[in-house]
């Protein structure tokens, strides 16, 4: 591989590090150039709405790597420097200042985007959560003890309700499905989670749309639901999903169906890859998929790594796993919750929170679940990789 212009990778992420890394690792000597949207070095995320959120860490401390590493990796941080198209067949990576950056190789690691609602923008106390600078801003309005507005019951919605209650803020959690969590977990584990976030004195309004903010003199002060209902609120946070990071894609020539589409080795074009959230890759069942979890952008950036460098023998099919910790609470999946699956306990008991289940479709494990019992469920893995029957061992279903 040529290495005049070297890999040039676009996002200072959690993928893009890992693809850098990946990079030296295996022996290439050539230029790496990591460009950075933000200003920020490469930093991990899942602590923005735990513990950078509720104060108890500083926000060095989820920095991937400490500024000389990055010396001794030799790759070359372009910071606080968005992308804003492609040349693919000149291969050239054009940014936001008109200035472009030829690449023999390049990688896509420019993970997703918040989704907002009409009207935040002209709201004070309407916040999303995805960067460093989104957290402080939300942490620095918490501390007047505002009243709480979470809009969505996935991940990021329940963990950020769970720190401002750990504060002892006044929250209430808006959201569409019958249940929270219920699209990551399903009914019978979004019910053990709703029960978790009442106990601990959040307030839920389940099946229920904003339909609007409530503001006045440009600042925020409840929502208005499709129903009529009125919630009262200091500050309002916007948890309503995302979308890949490729607007600066259009007109790129790759295809942008719900991120950008690649084989199985993450390949998207000639000398053009894609790693993490924003990325569709291959799956075994020849349909694209793209995961939005932290592991996953980290094997993934290292798995394209390999294959540009013509080491990968096989495409990366790892077993997915993923967590989140909540009040008193750490769920981690091991594989997948496919709707249509049903839960099987294992080990401890759905009533007291703390249990390992199995995950089973057509008979089979497919995933794991640990509800407080981490090791356990670390063991259980096994299960899945193996592809267990669910009849190998006396099984409890969970009702």
């Amino acid at each position: 591989m040529s290495s005049a212009d070297g890999v040039v990778v676009v996002g200072a992420s959690a993928a893009g590090l890992a693809a850098a890394e990946a990079l030296r690792r295996n022996g290439y000597g050539g230029r790496v150039t990591l460009v950075g949207e933000e200003a920020h070095r490469p930093y991990d995320r899942p602590p923005l709405s735990k513990q950078v959120l509720s104060g108890a860490w500083e926000v060095d401390r989820v920095e991937l790597r400490a500024a000389e590493a990055y010396t001794g990796l030799d790759v070359e941080l372009m910071l606080g420097t968005p992308a804003s198209g492609l040349d693919v067949d000149k291969r050239r990576l054009h940014l936001g200042d008109r200035t472009e950056l030829p690449y023999d190789r390049l990688i896509i690691a420019t993970g997703v985007a918040p989704r907002r609602v009409p009207g935040a923008a002209e709201c004070s106390g309407v916040h999303v959560l995805k960067t460093i600078d989104d957290a402080l801003a939300l942490k620095d309005e918490l501390v007047g003890r505002p009243r709480v507005v979470v809009v969505g019951g996935g991940f990021l919605g329940t963990e950020v309700a769970a720190t401002a209650r750990g504060l002892g803020l006044d929250v209430t959690i808006v959201y569409p499905a019958s249940h929270l969590l219920e699209r990551q977990f399903g009914a019978t584990l979004g019910v053990l989670a709703e029960r978790m976030h009442l106990d601990h004195g959040v307030r839920l309004l389940p099946r229920t749309l904003v339909s609007r903010l409530i503001a006045s003199g440009g600042k925020v002060h409840g929502v208005e639901c499709s129903d009529g209902t009125v919630v009262r609120a200091d500050v309002v946070v916007v948890c309503i999903g995302s979308d890949p990071a490729i607007d600066w894609l259009t007109g790129s020539g790759l295809s942008l169906t719900n991120g950008v589409v690649c084989d199985e080795f993450g390949q998207c074009a000639p000398r053009v890859y894609a790693a993490g959230d924003v990325a569709a890759w291959l799956g075994p069942d020849h349909r694209h998929r793209r995961v939005e979890h932290r592991t996953n952008a980290a094997e993934q950036g290292g798995a394209v790594a390999s294959h540009l460098l013509g080491l990968a023998t096989a495409p990366h099919q790892p077993i997915a796993f993923y967590w989140t910790d909540q009040h008193d609470a750490r769920i981690q999946v091991h594989g997948a919750l496919p709707a249509g699956g049903q839960l099987h306990v294992i080990e401890g008991s759905l009533s007291e929170r703390r249990f390992v289940g199995l995950w089973g479709i057509g008979g089979r494990a497919v995933g794991v679940v640990g509800w407080n019992l981490p090791k356990a469920a670390r063991l259980a893995r096994q299960r899945v990789v193996d592809g267990s029957t669910l009849d190998s061992v006396p099984l409890a279903v969970a009702g």
